[in-house]
C-alpha cells in the first residue's frame, strides 16, 4: 500500500467518525462503528480494529452518551496512529482497559 493511500484511508475514517452522532442509539451507532472496523481491517490498521471491537462490546454492554464520544476519541486516535502493527493494538488495548475500565 503507498503512503498517500493509506492517508486517504485515515482521512476517510476520521470523517467518518466525526460525523457519528455519539447520542445516536446504539444500533446505528454500532452499525456506524462496524463499517469502521471493516475498512479499517481491510487496510491492515489493527489499533483502530481494536478499538472498535472493544467499542462495539462497550456498547453491547449498553455504554451510552458521553463515555461513547470518549471511546470513538480514541478510535480516532487509533485510526490518526503511525503505527499500525500489532504491538500498538495490544497498546491500543491496554488504554482502554485503563481508560474505561469499571
Amino acid at each position: 500500500m503507498q503512503a498517500t493511500d493509506i492517508t486517504d484511508v485515515k482521512a476517510e475514517l476520521s470523517h467518518r467518525i466525526a460525523a457519528i452522532e455519539w447520542r445516536g442509539g446504539p444500533a446505528r451507532i454500532a452499525g456506524d462503528v462496524d463499517r469502521i472496523r471493516a475498512i479499517a481491517h481491510r487496510h491492515h490498521m489493527l489499533p483502530a480494529v481494536t478499538v472498535a471491537h472493544l467499542l462495539e462490546s462497550a456498547l453491547a454492554r449498553g455504554e451510552r452518551g458521553a463515555l461513547v464520544h470518549h471511546w470513538l476519541a480514541l478510535l480516532a486516535e487509533a485510526v490518526a496512529s503511525d503505527r499500525q502493527d500489532e504491538a500498538a493494538s495490544r497498546a491500543f488495548a491496554a488504554a482502554c482497559t485503563v481508560r474505561f475500565a469499571h
